[in-house]
C-alpha cells in the first residue's frame, strides 16, 4: 500500500501562476485554508472528493495536480500538427489557451542544432471503430520529469526568422525559469498555428500589394474575428542571395531569367515565395522561364545552403542570412517582420516576460550585430485586429 508521503503535488505552482492566494483557492474549492497549506506542504493527502474539487477550481485534471513519487505523471494533450502514423513519439509540451499542446519531436525537429529535450512520451490512441467520436488528435503523454513548472513557463513561437531563435536563447539566459520554444513555420503556417491554439505568438513577413500593408490583412483573414495585436520585431531587407562574388553578375529577377540562372524556391505561404511571385508579376515574367522554380526547400537556411554548396545559383532570402552564410546579396524589398499575439495571451506571465525583453539593450545589440535588420521600431504595436 502506498504511503501518504509518496504522494507528490503541483498545487502551489499552479495556484500562484493563476494569481490565487491559499484562501482564494480554499474558497473556490470549499475547503479551509489549512487544508490547502497541508496539501501543498505534503503533510496532508486529500481525499478523492477534495482532489476533484481542487482540480475543478484550478481548471486542470487531477493527474496534473497529484502523482506518486514512483510514477511520473501523465497528462492529456492535443497534437499540434499531423504526425506520422506511429503510436509512440517524443514530444515537447506547453500550456496554450487552457490546454496542453504536444509538439512531436520528429524529423528535423528531433535532431536540430538547438535540440529540444523531450518533455514526455506521447501515445496515440488506437481507434479501430470508424464510427467512434474519439478525437484522434488527443494523446496521453507520460512526463519524463516531475518538474511541471517548466511546462507552465513555456512560450511557443511559430515563425521562420532565425532571429526568433536568437531572441529566445538570449531571453532564457536572463530568465532561466522561462522556456521559449521556437517551432519553424512559414508566415501563413504560423498564422494558422496561432489560430488553432497551437502557439502563443506567430511571426510573419507578408506584403499585400493591394492595400500596401504588411501582415495585417493576412492576420485579419486567418484569425477570422479573433482579437490580436501585431508587434514589430524589425524591418529586414529581402532580396536575391547569390554565390560569393556573384559569378553570373545577377542584379535583378530579370537577370535570373535572361542568364538562365538556377534557383531554389520556398514553399507556398512563405514570405520569400510571395516576394518572388509578386516581383515576377510586376516584371511581366512567367515562373515557367525561371529554372528551379518548382524546386522547394522549407527554410531560409536551406536556401542559403543550396547556394553556398553550389547546387543552385540563387534564391530569395534576407540580408542577415546572406551575411551569415558568406553569400552576396541583391536587395529587392524591405519587409516588416511582426509578431502576432492573441489578446488572450498578452496577460500570461511567461508571454509578458518574453515581450518585456524586446526593450532590453542586449537584445538590440544581438540583432544589430547580426545585420540586415532595422530595429528602430522594435516592440511597437503597429496594428490591432
Amino acid at each position: 500500500m502506498k504511503q501518504e508521503n509518496d504522494l507528490r503535488n503541483n498545487l502551489k505552482s499552479i495556484r500562484t501562476r493563476l494569481g490565487m492566494s491559499q484562501q482564494d483557492l480554499a474558497n473556490l474549492a470549499g475547503v479551509t485554508r489549512q487544508t490547502i497549506s497541508g496539501v501543498e506542504s505534503g503533510q496532508y493527502a486529500p481525499s478523492v472528493a477534495i482532489s476533484l474539487r481542487l482540480a475543478k477550481a484550478l481548471g486542470c485534471q487531477v493527474e496534473e495536480l497529484f502523482w506518486l513519487e514512483q510514477d511520473l505523471p501523465e497528462i492529456e494533450a492535443v497534437l499540434a500538427k499531423s504526425a506520422p502514423n506511429i503510436q509512440q513519439m517524443r514530444v515537447s509540451l506547453a500550456r496554450v489557451g487552457g490546454q496542453w499542446i504536444a509538439y512531436p519531436l520528429i524529423g528535423k525537429n528531433a535532431f536540430r542544432q538547438d535540440m529540444i529535450p523531450a518533455d514526455g512520451e506521447g501515445k496515440k490512441p488506437i481507434n479501430t471503430n470508424i464510427s467512434s467520436n474519439i478525437n484522434t488528435n488527443k494523446i496521453r503523454v507520460r512526463l519524463l520529469d516531475d518538474n511541471v513548472d517548466n511546462l507552465y513557463n513555456t512560450v511557443v513561437i511559430a515563425g521562420c526568422s532565425p532571429v526568433i531563435s536568437l531572441w529566445a536563447r538570449a531571453t532564457e539566459r536572463w530568465h532561466p525559469q522561462l522556456r521559449v520554444h521556437f517551432h519553424f513555420a512559414n508566415s501563413m503556417a504560423a498564422l494558422h498555428s496561432l489560430s488553432r491554439g497551437e502557439a502563443h505568438i506567430a511571426g510573419m513577413h507578408l506584403y499585400d500589394p493591394k492595400t500596401g500593408e504588411y501582415n495585417t490583412p493576412f492576420a485579419r483573414e486567418v484569425l477570422a474575428g479573433k482579437e490580436a495585436v501585431l508587434i514589430t520585431l524589425g524591418v529586414w531587407e529581402e532580396g536575391i542571395m547569390v554565390q560569393p562574388r556573384n559569378p553570373k553578375d545577377i542584379r535583378n529577377i530579370t537577370d535570373l531569367v535572361e542568364k538562365k540562372a538556377t534557383i531554389i524556391n520556398r514553399e507556398e505561404g512563405s514570405g520569400s515565395r510571395f516576394l518572388l511571385e509578386q516581383t515576377l508579376h510586376k516584371e511581366h515574367l512567367s515562373s515557367r522561364h525561371l529554372q528551379g522554380f518548382e524546386k522547394i526547400v522549407y527554410s531560409h537556411q536551406d536556401v542559403a545552403n543550396a547556394i553556398a554548396s553550389g547546387i543552385v545559383d540563387a534564391g530569395i532570402s534576407t540580408a542577415s542570412v546572406a551575411v551569415t552564410f558568406g553569400l552576396d546579396f541583391i536587395p529587392l524589398h524591405q519587409s516588416r517582420y511582426d509578431l502576432v499575439i492573441l489578446k488572450e495571451h498578452l496577460d500570461e506571465f511567461p508571454v509578458k516576460q518574453l515581450l518585456s525583453t524586446l526593450d532590453h539593450r542586449l537584445v538590440h545589440s544581438q540583432l544589430e550585430v547580426l545585420g540586415g535588420y532595422d530595429i528602430s521600431k522594435i516592440g511597437q504595436i503597429v496594428a490591432t485586429i
